[in-house]
């Protein structure tokens, strides 16, 4: 089971933004063998959701899911979610459902009635497009790496 915290970057203690950094480099940087400044100075201006499993054995709780959001105005007109990943170790139990499905739940209570704009790596159109993102660019490299930007009205 997984448990979710909505936190302003202000609210995060340091052990949480340390496995924030920490997932975030293992996925884009290291697994995606892509080199680019993950720290880019948002994080301070974003909402941050955190999903954490609870281990059987211990009474620890593992980062295995994350998104950043940004209030419409701080990034794009549009509320916007990126930084998107589930770790390698949970994946294939449907934890990138439930992280988009309760981002968008938190973008509707906290910025209502607000679109939300994702630059989504084009492979996975498809995944987005089933929570109602359509494509609103053509394909472009982003980091190397060839994205889409997708938007949700």
């Amino acid at each position: 089971m997984i448990t979710w915290q909505w936190a302003a970057f202000d609210e995060l203690d340091a052990a949480t933004l340390c496995a924030v950094l920490a997932a975030r480099q293992d996925v884009f940087v290291l697994e995606q063998q892509c080199l680019y400044a993950d720290i880019d100075g948002k994080d301070q201006r974003a909402f941050h959701l955190i999903g954490r499993e609870q281990e059987l054995q211990q009474k620890s709780q593992e980062l295995v899911a994350y998104l950043r959001c940004f209030a419409p105005g701080d990034h794009y007109p549009e509320a916007a979610l990126g930084r998107v990943l589930t770790v390698q170790s949970a994946r294939g139990r449907g934890y990138g459902k439930q992280l988009m499905a309760e981002g968008m739940r938190c973008v509707a209570q906290y910025f209502p009635g607000s679109a939300i704009r994702i630059s989504a790596q084009a492979h996975l159109e498809h995944f987005y497009g089933e929570f109602g993102f359509l494509r609103d660019s053509d394909t472009y490299l982003e980091d190397g790496i060839p994205h889409i930007a997708m938007l949700k009205k």
